[in-house]
């Protein structure tokens, strides 16, 4: 695991610092469309406590023939809902008496006599039910007659009125409501930006190639004497799926947890452009924070937390990302809310993307293991990531699950607009998706190159792919 170091680096320092900064200025950028939802919300309620009180003065304007009508049916056919019931239950009760009565070769004739005198009866209920109803309706519309439509109409003018005049209040209110949160928001992040500049000050400016977006040099992981890896170099470039190859224990997978922080290297750099366009030293940071500048993964074996929902495992990605304090979290305030549902709407838009919406309220426990990995990889679009590193992403699936995953893996590098960078046994995959192949044997570099380079390298047909007469 990477070493915690006593005091923070400049990096450190920076990540809470441009977190709150991202935040504030996605407050900023949308505080126009908030403002005007809670001044929508507030008009809405408004607007519904004038219709509440319209609703006496409706009535006496109503046809109160039609609406008297409209109340006998409906409970008409509440009744027929229950009665309908009991002549399924009466019908049910005759068919099993006839059933055995034939069995035990007695007479059923009668059976059907008593059958048709139970449904004459709750015929006969209906019938009477229907003269209460009847009679009920013509004395309501005997005792209010009278409709009173001017009335209505001079209450209905009134409301408008109000209606407009709260409108306009609300719409001046929320202008003055956002210049004044722009001016608030603009400060902070001015006084934020003071103090970012002040600490960049004094970090040392690393620079990456235009076109890179993860460069690893001379990295090395050892375990007391066992190389895991040793003096591997090569550089991601932006948008494009890159392949990490090489035979079981080869250190593929010690070079994703050393770029992940899940290992802290024992020599050599790893230099990433993050969600800032900075080209920043992952090994200053610890492995909760490296999912902040723009890395995410996923694992050789299915990491989900089965005793929930999939749609709440793709909220587990979110944790880091909430924008609500503790205070917001803990009084359950709206806007908590309304950031909830943000981003179970994101949830289930990627959740569409991977063609998995009908399992969203399905528990993670026990369902297949082609869908589990295809949660994962949902999940980890959660975070808005730039670069998504896959732990072998085919592994344990079929041959059609794999092609499928071929697919999926270049829309997300295209729709998503994401730099991949795997490590996979398959080899149909890997020559058929990725765009660059590092190949590595025993922790050491073998080739790198394009997916035909590697594939026709001598080196690497020997240590990996084999070559003609082996046995």
């Amino acid at each position: 695991m990477a070493k915690t170091k006593l005091f923070p680096t400049a990096q450190q320092r920076l990540l809470p610092l441009q977190q709150r900064r991202r935040r504030l200025q996605l407050q900023l950028d949308a505080l126009e469309q908030t403002v005007s939802a809670r001044q929508a919300e507030k008009l809405a309620a408004y607007g519904a406590k004038l219709d509440r009180s319209l609703m006496k003065d409706a009535f006496a304007a109503c046809d109160k023939e039609a609406y008297a009508q409209q109340i006998l049916e409906q409970k008409l056919q509440k009744f027929d809902v229950r009665q309908n019931m009991d002549r399924r239950a009466v019908n049910h009760g005759c068919s099993k008496a006839i059933f055995t009565a034939v069995e035990a070769g007695g007479d059923w004739q009668e059976l059907l006599k008593k059958q048709r005198q139970e449904l004459d009866a709750l015929e006969h209920k209906r019938s009477e039910y229907l003269a209460k109803l009847t009679a009920e309706k013509e004395a309501f519309v005997a005792k209010n007659s009278s409709a009173d439509g001017a009335g209505y109409e001079k209450a209905k003018e009134k409301a408008q009125a109000l209606y407009e005049s709260r409108r306009t209040a609300l719409e001046t209110e929320g202008q003055q409501l956002v210049a004044k949160k722009r001016a608030k928001l603009t400060g902070q992040l001015a006084a934020l930006d003071r103090r970012i500049a002040g600490i960049r000050s004094g970090v040392r400016s690393e620079t990456l190639p235009e076109d890179v977006l993860l460069r690893v040099k001379g990295l090395k992981m050892y375990f007391g004497g066992l190389k895991a890896v040793d003096d591997v170099t090569f550089d991601v470039k932006k948008g494009e799926i890159f392949g990490l190859i090489g035979p079981n224990g080869a250190g593929k997978t010690t070079v994703f947890n050393c770029i992940t922080r899940f290992y802290d290297a024992t020599d050599g750099s790893i230099h990433f452009v993050n969600k800032e366009d900075e080209v920043v030293d992952l090994r200053q940071f610890q492995v909760h924070d490296v999912i902040l500048q723009g890395i995410t993964r996923t694992f050789q074996n299915v990491e989900l937390v089965r005793e929930i929902s999939v749609l709440d495992n793709l909220l587990v990605a979110c944790t880091r990302e909430y924008q609500s304090n503790l205070l917001v979290q803990a009084l359950g305030l709206p806007s908590l809310k309304r950031e909830e549902e943000a981003l179970r709407e994101k949830a289930r838009r990627i959740l569409k993307f991977m063609g998995l919406e009908s399992y969203a309220n399905w528990l993670a426990f026990g369902l297949p293991y082609g869908i589990l990995k295809k949660v994962e990889i949902a999940r980890a679009l959660m975070s808005d990531a730039r670069l998504i590193i896959m732990d072998e992403p085919a592994a344990g699936l079929n041959d059609s699950e794999t092609a499928e995953l071929t697919e999926t893996i270049r829309r997300i590098r295209d729709e998503f607009g994401v730099t991949i960078l795997l490590v996979e046994h398959d080899m149909s995959l890997v020559m058929n998706v990725c765009d660059t192949v590092c190949a590595i044997s025993f922790g050491k570099m073998l080739a790198i190159g394009t997916s035909r380079q590697i594939k026709e390298n001598p080196a690497v047909q020997e240590a990996y792919l084999g070559v003609e007469g082996d046995a």
